[in-house]
């Protein structure tokens, strides 16, 4: 161990990451505003509390606006550096947008207080990180490059080096190696570091999460080899897939030329802080193993695997998840082996889950996957396998140059889509162009909260206010568990045919009323014996009449279709599947409505063959 003292930073995450990888990012404005103070004085290096998932949350399932969850975080960090992740040209979704969406976003996100913005691209194309670096050196905030770490035949060592040295040329203020797996083994990290350290003369920052257990052990090596800071989480939402616990690192950095200038009381404040509300509101969710080697062979980070649970409970068919993960590594191989990170991750597990379910390898590919073989989401590291690549080539190139390029400005057909009624700020069209389905929906609903939902908004403001009027910490903690607990039994109230509450008798009553899924296939299926061919949903998900917003419908009743002919999306964990029409003919009926949700089997639509 050197001599010479070299304090590492320490980037807190529990804002952020954290809260994404263990609470579903569930975590509210509400249950960040009283203790971003204290976080404020603990004297990290940076503090992440934007970006990812958080951005589509907030609105999906929050009704909260992420913009203002941004100011007012701001407004509570008067001396720490606050942080977002942003995912390349995808910005904070799944796919590439247009660089107007993507500098208008860092334009408007840099004058909202962000200090650092953290760059990458799922496969490492620093093509698709280039605009983002520009556009925020030019807003003047540090620009993170990042290199995201992975397992496989063509990544190395010098591979990573490579795109190091490409981010720094192209302006990147620091290395981030992002190890969203846990994989990242200590010695590996050690040899990365060193390499990284001597190859580029920027800082180098290492995030890692503990799905293995070997994440304090690389972030030690990592340090030994010259890592300037390290990704940490409050001890409550620490672990698992979430980052190493802040508290554990301190003792272990104790009393060396590492160790941190952190400020303990203030960390243990939050910690404690972030107990109460985690037990109060049970959002640690299932319970999980605290260490996953398996991880080692299928590379899953959190996030991934929540995910793949969620669509196999969704298909009924949470027991095949063995196969699942079996059939991970053979979508990846033909998928060029990606980092398996947002979007890629989601790609990869969902295909998986389709190959599995369907019993026939790419029967369905999903429209982003099918984009993806074509070019339109960067540069594999590896080559496409040749099933996958002519299923959903069909006869086409890929394209060579950087996606971005072919896209046409995106922001004008925004404005002019978006009703002005609903607009309260420029931002909203930024909202919108990003994700517009959700956006409108949570749009509409500030306009116009309906009694239901306006009555959980209203006890947040209250729980706010209770909670900002100057309490100390033991008082808050105390307020928070009993607003909390009083929430919980108000939202219970009435709900037992809809909800279940884990007892049998919630369980049987809730399966005593049919879905009105149930009576719309239950409906259409006597009509198979009229000579109609029924078309029904490969999948659970929420159907799509149309290709985007403002669209046409890819078919309305009437209408004439050939076999083969798209008829309509079923979106399933936000990848969309085109449903081609079974044979060719005449639409006699469309039997789910645009933006529902369908059941696995249900008649969508019926088709009257030609000559019927």
């Amino acid at each position: 161990m050197e001599n010479k003292k070299r304090r590492v930073g320490i980037t807190d995450t529990t804002l952020r990451d954290a809260h994404q990888s263990l609470w579903a990012t569930r975590m509210r404005l509400t249950d960040i505003l009283p203790i971003a103070e204290r976080i404020d004085e603990v004297g990290y290096h940076s503090v992440e509390v934007w970006g990812g998932a958080t951005f589509d949350v907030c609105m999906r399932y929050l009704n909260e606006d992420p913009w203002d969850r941004l100011y007012r975080i701001r407004e509570k960090f008067k001396r720490t550096k606050i942080q977002m992740l942003l995912r390349g040209q995808n910005i904070v979704a799944y796919r590439n947008f247009a660089d107007d969406v993507l500098e208008e976003f860092i334009k408007r996100t840099v004058a909202g207080g962000m200090d650092i913005i953290r760059i990458f691209d799922a496969l490492n194309d620093t093509r698709n990180m280039q605009k983002a670096i520009e556009f925020t050196k030019r807003e003047g905030a540090h620009a993170q490059g990042t290199i995201c770490y992975t397992i496989s035949p063509v990544h190395d060592i010098e591979h990573f080096v490579q795109t190091a040295r490409e981010l720094v040329e192209m302006g990147s203020d620091s290395i981030c190696i992002k190890d969203m797996s846990g994989i990242l083994a200590p010695y590996v990290a050690y040899d990365l570091v060193r390499r990284l350290k001597e190859t580029v003369e920027v800082p180098i920052q290492l995030h890692c999460h503990a799905s293995t257990g070997m994440a304090s052990n690389s972030y030690i090596k990592a340090i030994e080899a010259g890592a300037d800071v390290v990704d940490c989480a409050a001890a409550p939402l620490s672990l698992y897939t979430s980052q190493p616990a802040v508290e554990s690192m301190l003792a272990s950095l104790k009393d060396t030329p590492y160790e941190p200038d952190l400020d303990f009381e203030a960390i243990r404040d939050v910690s404690e802080y972030f107990e109460v509300v985690s037990k109060n509101r049970k959002l640690m969710g299932v319970e999980q193993p605290l260490i996953d080697v398996t991880v080692i062979s299928h590379q899953i980070p959190g996030g991934m695997a929540t995910n793949l649970i969620a669509q196999l409970e969704q298909q009924n068919a949470l027991d095949r998840m063995e196969e699942v993960l079996e059939e991970i590594p053979i979508v990846r191989k033909d998928m060029g082996y990606p980092p398996l990170v947002t979007p890629t991750s989601q790609l990869v597990g969902t295909q998986a889950v389709f190959n599995v379910l369907l019993g026939e390898r790419y029967k369905i590919i999903p429209r982003e996957i099918e984009n993806y073989v074509k070019g339109y989401y960067g540069r594999p590291a590896g080559p496409i396998g040749e099933e996958l690549k002519r299923k959903a080539l069909k006869g086409e190139e890929p394209i060579t140059c950087r996606p971005a390029d072919l896209l046409e400005p995106e922001l004008p057909k925004a404005k002019r889509e978006l009703d002005p009624e609903l607009v309260e700020k420029e931002e909203d069209y930024i909202s919108y162009a990003i994700f517009p389905d959700v956006a409108l929906k949570f749009f509409q609903w500030r306009k116009n909260p309906v009694i239901e939902e306006e009555a959980p908004q209203k006890a947040m403001e209250r729980r706010e206010r209770m909670l900002l009027d100057g309490a100390s910490l033991e008082e808050l903690a105390d307020r928070l568990a009993a607003v909390v607990s009083e929430g919980v039994s108000q939202a219970l109230q009435g709900l037992s045919v809809t909800v279940s509450l884990g007892g049998g008798a919630a369980h049987a009553e809730t399966a005593a009323v049919p879905s009105p899924a149930a009576h719309r296939a239950s409906a259409a299926a006597p009509r198979e014996e009229l000579g109609l061919v029924l078309v029904r949903s490969p999948m659970v998900g929420t159907f799509y009449s149309t290709p985007s917003p403002g669209a046409p419908p890819y078919v309305k009743e009437g209408d004439e279709v050939e076999e083969g002919q798209t008829l309509c999306l079923i979106e399933v964990m936000k990848l969309f599947n085109e449903i081609p029409s079974p044979t060719a003919g005449r639409v006699k009926r469309i039997l789910a409505e645009h933006g529902a949700g369908v059941e696995y089997d249900e008649v969508i639509m019926e088709i009257e063959p030609l000559g019927g």
